[in-house]
């Protein structure tokens, strides 16, 4: 019988030590390790001496060849965050707050990936009745996609084998154990063995393997971040408190575009795909307002119109507060500091907030000019025109820096009705969109001059 002995294991970085300690030796982060069973000769050491001999010669020509067609999830979101299917072999990790939507898509994906061949959702949190409940409620329940209720990764992993399926749902990974580890379902261990043996299982036979996580109180995906470098994509759900909207962002994608996004509408029927965001998150008032800019923003291989609004209004204390929701703080107060330097926008006085409508976050620079005419239009109570709108970064000597896909934003634009456009010179076309004047800047008080003729 192997011996046995107690290590403590951190629960962030998955380092171990051989007794507790307050702080983490490899990540340094506090009261984080905990106490787990260890098999001192679970592993064997190799055997010195003559290495066994391996057959390495697989050409790389021949593999491309025999390169797989990806699988249709049924959902043109799901497939164009997969970066334009799920690829046979391929490990996915979708990650998101509870009651989000994980289970719902991917009992509609499993219902869709029938047609490719046999499907295994495999669930470790609720029974196969409350299973067929929610398939019920999907108009899903004549579904052909083969159900288990199993927490054991090896009991799993046979059925697949057993059944040859070409999609394995796991739902979810923190519930999954091994037999060859002592600790309870859900320590870092156990999560490292069970992801490393369904990424075996996936190379070793070609079968989809899409894993459903769940994420700590700080948004992150539960367990060591090693998780996320072994499988081969990453997608996290998000969604404002109260919204119906979901948007499904990739952060890792071996097989396409990282921070590529889907968004979902959450109905009574599951989730259904929004084929246009910018609707949702473009909120077109019937006249214009003070403090409201319309900006492009680019996820991925797609753009996005959104609207940015800023508030300023007089300070009720000593210390004016600055508020951003969609925006980082600190680069709002960057922007305020240079638009009162170079523009002269007296904003010392002033509580400003700034607010990105619809719940996604601006988190590329393209937005700086939007958010400082915004501030502007709103300090001086000035709204600026619907028709207009505008992207480019701002520096802090006052230019105007150019973005990268110009003609893309302005596509994006134009298809919408915009008429103007206020850009860096850098990014106005040779041949604007049909219907669209562009107006190129290299200063910060030349984009605010053309925002006053726009609005004469």
């Amino acid at each position: 019988m192997p011996k046995s002995r107690e290590v403590y294991i951190c629960q962030n970085c998955g380092a171990s030590s051989p007794k507790w300690q307050g702080q983490c030796p490899g990540c340094g982060e506090w009261n984080t390790l905990l106490a787990e069973i260890a098999s001192a000769n679970s592993r064997k050491p190799a055997r010195a001496g003559k290495a066994p001999r391996v057959d390495v010669s697989t050409p790389l020509a021949a593999e491309a060849i025999l390169e797989q067609p990806r699988l249709n999830t049924g959902s043109v979101e799901l497939d164009r965050v997969l970066g334009g299917g799920l690829v046979p072999g391929s490990v996915t990790l979708i990650g998101g707050d509870p009651g989000i939507g994980k289970s719902t898509l991917m009992l509609q994906a499993a219902a869709a990936l029938q047609s490719a061949g046999p499907v295994l959702y495999a669930t470790g949190e609720e029974s196969l009745k409350q299973i067929a409940l929610r398939a019920r409620r999907l108009g899903l329940e004549s579904a052909a996609a083969r159900l288990i209720a199993e927490t054991c990764v090896e009991n799993i992993v046979g059925a697949a084998a057993a059944l040859e399926a070409r999609v394995l749902v796991v739902d979810s990974i923190q519930t999954m154990y091994s037999e060859r580890i002592e600790a309870a379902p859900g320590a870092v261990s156990q999560l490292r063995e069970c992801t490393a043996e369904l990424v075996r299982f996936a190379k070793a036979g070609g079968t989809a393997v899409l894993l459903v996580g769940h994420v700590t109180k700080e948004g992150q995906i539960a367990g060591p971040r090693v998780l996320e470098h072994m499988v081969d994509t990453v997608l996290y759900f998000e969604s404002d408190t109260g919204s119906r909207f979901r948007v499904l962002r990739s952060v890792k994608n071996r097989f396409g575009a990282a921070n590529e996004i889907g968004v979902f509408a959450m109905v009574e029927q599951g989730l259904r795909e929004v084929t246009n965001p910018s609707a949702i998150f473009l909120s077109r008032h019937t006249e214009p307002v003070p403090g409201s800019v319309i900006t492009v923003m680019r996820e991925g291989t797609r753009s996005l119109l959104i609207e940015v609004q800023v508030l300023a209004d007089a300070a009720l204390s000593a210390n004016p507060r600055r508020v951003a929701v969609g925006i980082d703080g600190n680069r709002l107060t960057m922007l305020l500091a240079v638009a009162h330097r170079h523009a002269g926008l007296q904003l010392q006085g002033q509580d400003v907030f700034a607010n990105v409508v619809g719940g996604v976050r601006l988190t590329e620079t393209a937005g700086d000019l939007a958010i400082v005419m915004a501030a502007r239009s709103s300090l001086r109570d000035a709204p600026v025109p619907n028709s207009l709108v505008a992207f480019g970064e701002l520096g802090l000597a006052g230019e105007i820096r150019p973005v990268p896909f110009g003609e893309e934003r302005l596509r994006e634009a134009a298809k919408h009705g915009f008429k103007l456009a206020v850009v860096p010179e850098a990014n106005v076309p040779k041949r604007p969109p049909e219907g669209m004047s562009v107006r190129g800047v290299n200063r910060l008080n030349q984009a605010l001059e053309a925002f006053q003729g726009a609005g004469t």
